[in-house]
């Protein structure tokens, strides 16, 4: 069931605010195409290395489908791209596995009359899917099976006491923070098709349960672990161990420091690849590491390495590791034995940026999630001794007709000699000597980079912006993530110091290359890149003439106290508390600067955002506003820490759009309206129809 906006397909024309369009067929990328976009979020080759099912995002139709999270479809391709629908429509499909003979899909859904996630399983091929299992009044929230096929390891929540929802009725709903937290679960089953709810006995591990794989011989699990289900400890205190299947004893305990990333066992059970952090004050889980299963002995595989590692699957030949890393703005698709330290390159960086590897049972294929400038998330598949990349899917085959304007890596040298870079998209039909407005998108984290690939979104310009006349540039400044642990430390200590300095850098080299008008700069960003738009907009305001934040911070000292990732800010961004020097804080809180502030500010915020309480956007409103700045606040019920709903991404889109055009294009004399036309959109559309 294919889904593009009739709006794109037919000829209507939408008043939105201070512009209107045409939705005709266009060679330009437009606002409802990109709310539109189809993308690959998972792909697993089959056990012979023929077929890749996949499952694809799919965004809900704006104005015609009730608000929610994009589906995700279940879909087959084969190694000459011919792809086939297996299940489609309004269904979320996830974590898809191949049973070990490949005659069937595993995959977790919620279908039909479910209340609760149960694990389905549907025929290679072909035919109708069916219920594996389900357990009583619980989702399955993940899931692993054994190498041959014969048990399964869940992952689950106990089921739900029934007198609690009673009691909720009744207007007994107190709310203890952060107590009475309940963790996840281990269970292990005979994999067989059951018509009733399971109540498994679940092993005896006291600690949250994150994640789970088998051994080769099916006598070990590979088990992860945190003390309690706060966020805080699922980034700083998690934990690997092996533990034996038959007793549920552990057998090992890998000792790691800060955060980690995942883990998998090597074919024969001698090694352990894991990702993790270089020690507990490294922003990032991408070191990569071999630990040995019987001694617990780990080591850094890949020492000093100036990139940072994403993903990693073993062969299952012999004991080498394939790894994908990401150094500056490329990816790289890597190759590496026990005992070394150095690796073999088998994907050359500026091919795509990969983010997802699958080795089938033979070797003979792996299946890449990747991305380039012209497109998002599709399918590739690598063969033979040199590794041939096959795209074999293509989610959203009306971009293969779309105008790309021009995008590229730069770098320089900061004032200070630190090398700083990011990704350059120019205007479309860019003419060399002419100047123009330049949108500045900066990324979160601050333990992020931008790379050079797919870069639009909803929040995020990119090429869509460039088709309106933008250049439009993503800074990876210090403190960024693909340039080893040391950069990515460097913004440590120094909350909007040299990082955010870095920032005027990137518009002055711009200008400087007779690209952007010096006037004409606006900036934008989510989280961390909101917190750097709100700094742009009071203690940099010479410097920027728009700015829009979303989800951002403003005030340091409030925002430890109302964050659930505190300790994490601690270790690995402020290395201080609030207590240990409050003036600083509130030095580098964008509220205190608020009063000299001269750059138009629009506020976006989800209300049920945990990571950077909506609050954040309501103090530094409340402290220009007062004081009669520009200022807009825009809050998002429902949505959290971005938007995840095609509705409020759609609306954010256009607010986002709308505030740039009217102060780096127009007069920008008064603040544009603050409502948005849906109504007429509604009912145009509903009239086309």
């Amino acid at each position: 069931m294919k889904r593009q906006l009739n709006a794109v397909k037919h000829a209507v024309t939408l008043s939105l605010g201070l512009f209107s369009f045409t939705a005709t067929a266009s060679n330009n990328l437009t606002a409802e195409e990109v709310i539109g976009l189809q993308q690959v979020a998972q792909a697993q080759v089959s056990p012979s290395g023929d077929n890749v099912a996949f499952t694809r995002y799919v965004p809900r139709e704006i104005y015609k489908e009730e608000n929610g999270l994009h589906w995700a479809e279940l879909y087959l391709v084969d190694d000459k791209g011919v792809e086939r629908p297996y299940i489609t429509g309004q269904v979320t499909i996830n974590n898809i596995q191949w049973s070990v003979d490949g005659s069937l899909i595993y995959f977790l859904a919620k279908m039909g009359e479910d209340k609760h996630t149960a694990l389905y399983q549907i025929p290679f091929d072909g035919g109708q899917a069916q219920k594996t299992l389900e357990l009583k009044e619980t989702d399955v929230a993940n899931y692993a099976l054994s190498k041959d096929g014969k048990q399964i390891a869940l992952i689950a929540k106990p089921a739900k006491d029934k007198s609690v929802k009673e009691l909720k009725k009744l207007g007994f709903m107190a709310e203890v923070y952060e107590e009475n937290l309940t963790n996840k679960q281990l269970f292990v089953v005979d994999l067989a098709v059951s018509d009733k709810p399971l109540s498994p006995v679940a092993w005896n591990i006291e600690d949250y349960v994150s994640d789970v794989q088998w051994s080769a011989n099916g006598e070990q699990l590979l088990v992860k672990t945190q003390p309690t289900a706060l966020i805080d400890d699922k980034y700083m205190k998690s934990q690997w161990h092996v533990v034996t299947a038959a007793t549920q004893k552990i057998l090992t305990s890998f000792i790691t420091e800060g955060k980690l990333g995942d883990a998998e066992l090597s074919h024969d059970g001698k090694y352990v690849a894991i990702l993790g952090a270089e020690d507990k004050h490294d922003p990032a889980a991408g070191r990569l590491y071999l630990a040995e299963t019987k001694t617990g002995k780990v080591s850094e595989w890949l020492p000093n390495h100036l990139g940072h590692v994403s993903d990693f699957e073993w062969k299952n030949d012999k004991n080498e590791l394939y790894f994908i890393t990401n150094i500056d703005t490329d990816s790289v698709v890597g190759l590496i034995k026990p005992g070394n330290t150095d690796y073999k390159t088998v994907v050359k960086p500026g091919k795509f940026i990969a983010s997802q590897l699958s080795i089938s049972d033979s070797d003979k294929t792996i299946a890449v999630r990747a991305n380039t400038a012209k497109h998002p998330n599709e399918v590739y598949m690598l063969r033979g001794s040199k590794h041939k990349a096959t795209r074999l899917s293509n989610s959203n085959t009306w971009l293969d007709d779309k105008r790309f304007a021009k995008q590229e890596s730069i770098s320089f040298k900061a004032k200070d000699g630190v090398e700083i870079g990011g990704v350059l998209i120019y205007p479309l039909d860019y003419k060399e000597g002419q100047r123009y407005p330049l949108i500045m998108s900066v990324h979160g984290g601050p333990e992020s980079h931008d790379k050079d690939g797919w870069l639009t979104n909803y929040s995020r310009p990119g090429q869509l912006g460039a088709t309106q006349g933008y250049a439009v540039f993503y800074p990876n400044y210090r403190g960024s993530t693909g340039k080893g642990v040391d950069y990515s430390k460097l913004g440590q200590n120094d909350y909007a110091g040299k990082e955010f300095d870095d920032l005027v850098e990137f518009k002055d080299h711009l200008v400087d290359m007779g690209l952007v008008d010096t006037k004409k700069v606006g900036i934008t960003g989510g989280s961390y890149g909101g917190y750097a738009s709100a700094w742009a907009a009071t203690k940099l305001t010479k410097h920027f003439a728009a700015s829009v934040m979303f989800v951002g911070v403003t005030n340091q000292l409030s925002k430890f106290g109302t964050t659930d990732i505190s300790n994490e800010m601690h270790l690995v961004h402020a290395r201080s508390y609030p207590w240990d020097k409050w003036q600083w804080y509130l030095e580098r809180s964008p509220i205190y600067w608020a009063g000299q502030s001269e750059t138009p500010l629009l506020i976006m915020h989800g209300k049920d955002d945990p990571r950077v309480h909506p609050a954040q956007s309501m103090e530094l409103y409340r402290y220009m506003k007062v004081q009669g700045k520009v200022v807009r606040l825009v809050y998002y019920p429902g949505e959290g820490h971005g938007n995840r709903k095609a509705a409020a991404q759609y609306d954010y889109h256009l607010r986002l759009m709308r505030w740039m055009d009217h102060y780096l294009k127009n007069d920008g004399k008064e603040m544009p309206a603050n409502e948005l036309e849906h109504k007429a959109n509604l009912e145009a559309i509903k009239k086309d129809a």
